[in-house]
């Protein structure tokens, strides 16, 4: 058997790790959330691949190419070039849409070059990323800035008091005299006291300025005009200041040229069988998939055939709600993933190795056996597909299954089973274990009893249709739905009609410095402990202050670039990787120098250290199951699913008050045995009289809320109506996708 053989793998928590996994097969890793799975597969094996494989290339290419940290192993044998499918969001700039980055547009403007009426000329005549194709208003972006007139004055207050909000024209400043001295103002009476038409002097000039009582100087300029001469119309490089207060005072429209389609008028105007191009853009994909393939004129069949494969695998793979037109930036990560996926299925290239990072994440669960059949396809393609889930549907299809545990960080790091999905079934692993645990009905828990609600009311925010819910409060109401149903859309309505804390999935800060202390706002008070029990300034117990190593400036290594060779990164000699001066090592608590604290556990610090408030800060990181990390551990060593959950810790923590929290799919990432500690922490969440609403897949989750919204029936145009609300348990026999799950699964438990 062909195998990709690793031997004494020691990268992050791997624990001199001996494995062969099998080459050309669909191998699922699974095993708790901090385990070491992404160390293995990422860290490791397409580190290495990815490091080798920039070493075939001539230094000055290799300078531009993507840098791999080379892992710590002491052999490895056996790797074919690797493309990784992650979760991070494509992002990209302005230019980047759905369709620029699946070459569907590239298709598209190539048909439209061919067949459109009247002919306008070659494809890049309809690239908005091409002078020859963009509109010259808006240079290709769709989007012109604009002025955010209302928020450049303050009602409330006179001249005098600094009503003109923009920086220079308030009191004693520079533009100020050229309103409060021209005598055509009252200076002193606020402005909402103000006439219509001396407001829109004041802003704007023209006609309102000459019917005032007292008329301005000749060269009198509008605030909006002055604002836009000096901030919008320069062409030099904008200060940070400049940039700042436009950010602040500017807003993005609509460009009234080519109202959002991006294209100069030959191209706008241009049609086949009577719809311009720009139409299509903004067609959902189904839509597009079925006029796209009614063309069938022979010149441009081959065409045709590319566009159609590329649409109807997004279509496949549960994105056929977006349209060509969407910017890549407003995607998911879920949907950002798909889409990598979708264009690596034309690919004639073989013996490949990809490596998949959960792929199930934002899928209902009748989407995932589409996203199986893409994985099965790369690799029936003569590929090796390695995929780290959690999912145990993903699971059944695998050839093979390796689990990393048992446990988290120092418990984990080492291979605890590696066979069949039939042999896992039996295993005494912590995956065994939790897939043979039945699961519990909705029905077994006490019910708990809403105490008031909230009202949506009215929203058609995207694709919902008028929609009007009640949110119990007290409780657990989980939003459920087809990806693309709406359920963001009304997320983003509750928070904007009521207040809510909402704990997304945007990354949390992951510089080398930032640990779940500091970014839980937990470390402030263990460096004041320090500084008390010391009587020694706070700023001697920070590596970001005067208690930093005078060598690395406290990070704790120093690193060497070596242009298109990988940057050399060694400990620090001085302070021996620990961060701190040897001054400040000097102090204790307990017996422990603030850099011992670094080394301590979560656990470990909250029985160590003699302080109530810092306790009761670490317990929150301890009741989301991250008990086992290291005070100082850098948050770029954790986990997507580690990261998740520091962030509700923090939100847990600062709680005040009765809250409502609204939680964007918090399973993502995380290991059966740990949606039981999630599902726990939302238990007690609710139990201190707070509300939380999810949005969430997992099935588990879905079944033990106390209340069910669903959405639908379909993406898109074919969703954004509710479909049912009540309690989970009688959701069972309904023909929606969200009812057909819940059933299947209650049989299955």
């Amino acid at each position: 058997m062909r195998a990709i053989t690793l031997r004494q793998a020691r990268t992050n928590n791997l624990a001199n790790l001996d494995l062969d996994v099998p080459r050309n097969q669909l191998v699922v890793f699974v095993g708790r959330s901090g385990s070491g799975k992404s160390s293995l597969v990422f860290d490791t094996i397409a580190a290495e691949a990815g490091f080798q494989l920039n070493e075939t290339f001539p230094p000055f290419a290799r300078n531009r190419l993507p840098k791999w940290a080379r892992p710590e192993v002491e052999h490895i044998d056996g790797l074919t070039p690797v493309i990784v499918i992650d979760q991070r969001r494509i992002g990209g700039n302005a230019r980047s849409t759905v369709g620029t980055v699946t070459d569907a547009w590239t298709y598209l403007r190539l048909l439209f070059s061919r067949l459109s009426d009247p002919y306008v000329g070659e494809s890049n005549r309809f690239s908005f990323n091409d002078p020859s194709g963009m509109c010259p208003a808006c240079s290709g972006l769709g989007e012109v800035v604009v002025s955010a007139v209302d928020r450049f004055l303050d009602l409330e207050k006179s001249l005098a008091e600094g009503a003109i909000r923009l920086p220079g024209f308030g009191p004693g400043k520079y533009w100020y005299s050229q309103y409060a001295d021209i005598g055509s103002f009252a200076i002193d009476t606020p402005l909402r006291e103000w006439s219509e038409g001396e407001r829109e002097a004041l802003l704007y000039g023209g006609r309102a300025a000459a019917e005032l009582g007292r008329k301005p100087p000749k060269d009198y300029e509008g605030v909006v005009e002055r604002f836009e001469r000096i901030y919008l119309h320069t062409a030099d490089n904008l200060s940070e200041r400049k940039q700042t207060t436009i950010q602040k005072f500017t807003r993005s429209d609509i460009c009234p040229e080519c109202d959002g389609d991006r294209l100069a008028k030959p191209a706008r105007t241009a049609t086949i069988r009577g719809r311009t191009i720009g139409e299509l853009a903004r067609w959902e994909i189904t839509e597009l998939l079925e006029f796209v393939s009614g063309i069938d004129e022979p010149a441009v069949v081959p065409v045709v055939s590319a566009l159609t494969a590329r649409l109807q695998a997004m279509v496949t793979i549960g994105l056929g709600y977006l349209a060509l037109a969407r910017a890549t930036t407003s995607l998911s990560g879920g949907e950002s993933q798909r889409i990598k996926t979708v264009k690596q299925l034309g690919s004639s290239l073989t013996e490949l190795t990809y490596v998949v990072d959960e792929p199930t994440v934002g899928l209902h669960p009748t989407d995932v056996e589409s996203m199986i059949a893409l994985l099965e396809q790369l690799r029936d393609s003569g590929n090796s597909v390695l995929v780290v889930e959690h999912d145990p549907a993903v699971m059944r299809h695998a050839d093979q299954i390796i689990e990393v545990g048992p446990g988290a960080g120092a418990a984990g790091g080492r291979v605890v089973f590696q066979g069949t999905y039939d042999e896992l079934l039996v295993a005494e692993t912590p995956t065994g274990r939790a897939l043979r645990r039945p699961g519990r009905a909705s029905g077994d828990d006490a019910v708990r009893r809403p105490v008031g609600e909230l009202v949506v009311a009215n929203a058609v925010r995207n694709n919902l249709r008028d929609v009007t819910v009640r949110i119990p409060g007290g409780v657990m109401t989980v939003l459920t739905g087809v990806a693309g149903s709406g359920k963001s859309s009304l997320v983003a309505e509750l928070v904007a009609q009521h207040d809510a804390v909402v704990i997304d999935q945007k990354a949390v800060g992951t510089s080398r410095r930032s640990t779940p202390v500091t970014y839980t706002g937990i470390a402030p008070a263990i460096r004041k402990l320090f500084a008390h029990s010391n009587d020694v300034p706070v700023a001697m117990f920070s590596a970001n202050s005067a208690g930093a190593c005078p060598e690395c400036r406290g990070l704790g290594v120093l690193h060497t670039d070596l242009a298109f060779m990988e940057g050399q990164e060694v400990v620090c000699p001085a302070c021996g990787g620990r961060r701190f001066s040897p001054e400040s090592l000097v102090y204790q608590v307990n017996g422990y120098s603030i850099a011992d604290v670094d080394d301590l556990t979560i656990e470990q610090a909250i029985s160590e250290l003699p302080d109530a408030g810092i306790a009761r800060g670490l317990q929150q990181l301890a009741a989301v199951g991250l008990g086992y990390l290291r005070l100082g551990q850098s948050l770029n060593t954790l986990s997507g699913g580690e990261c998740q959950r520091v962030k509700i810790a923090k939100e847990l923590r600062v709680a005040e008050g009765r809250t409502t929290y609204v939680l964007d799919e918090p399973t993502t990432g995380l290991h059966l045995d740990d949606i039981e500690t999630l599902q726990g922490v939302l238990d007690r969440l609710v139990g201190h009289g707070h509300s939380a609403v999810v949005v969430e897949h997992n099935l588990e989750v879905i079944r033990r809320a106390d209340w069910l919204i669903d959405l639908g029936p379909g993406p898109g145009r074919h969703g954004g109506t509710v479909l049912f609300e009540g309690r989970p348990a009688d959701y069972l026999d309904r023909a929606t996708p969200t009812s057909r799950a819940l059933a299947a699964e209650s049989v299955a438990v």
